[in-house]
């Protein structure tokens, strides 16, 4: 096993009085969780512990949660803000152009020309395109919001850890 995680879920509360568990969905592939048997909660501090998925389901756009031995509100609270997490071998296999969040975050951001922009902080979802949220490497007060669109981002090396962008006029002004 990988010792590498990915991030496909993150528990946000309680729900009833069994254990149960509501999470927000941190993966395009919702689908994913029919198979899923053991799991990775790791906490905001950093600790991984290995549970079992006991059942889920789908609640608008949520999902339940339910882990073995985690019967009461009391055990499950202790898994609050923890991202439900998978070994990367485990992820699912993506077309060529199509990158998870986590390749993205902490690349190196530069223009075509060799500009130095910063490194990706997050990926934004919005609904349409991803938008790349930038840490301006000049002031960390400001960050540049680069839409992740091929016509922007037009190399993209996850083993540099390196995008270049050939920026539309106006992009990068404040």
């Amino acid at each position: 096993m990988s010792e590498e995680l990915v991030a496909i879920a993150k528990i946000l509360r309680t729900r009833g009085l069994r254990g149960e568990t509501v999470a927000e969905m941190l993966t395009d592939y919702p689908d994913r969780f029919e198979n899923l048997k053991k799991v990775f909660a790791v906490s905001p501090k950093g600790q991984k512990t290995e549970i079992e998925l006991e059942k889920f389901w789908f609640q608008k756009d949520r999902i339940v949660l339910k882990f073995k031995n985690f019967d009461s509100i009391e055990s499950a609270e202790t898994l609050r803000d923890s991202l439900i997490s998978i070994s990367e071998d485990e992820a699912v296999e993506l077309e060529p152009d199509e990158y998870f969040d986590w390749e993205l975050q902490q690349c190196r951001v530069e223009t075509v020309e060799g500009r130095q922009l910063g490194k990706v902080r997050e990926v934004m979802r919005t609904g349409g395109t991803e938008i790349l949220v930038v840490e301006d490497e000049e002031n960390a007060k400001r960050d540049y919001l680069v839409p992740f669109a091929a016509a922007i981002c037009v190399e993209i090396d996850i083993e540099d850890r390196l995008i270049k962008i050939d920026p539309p006029d106006g992009l990068l002004d404040f």
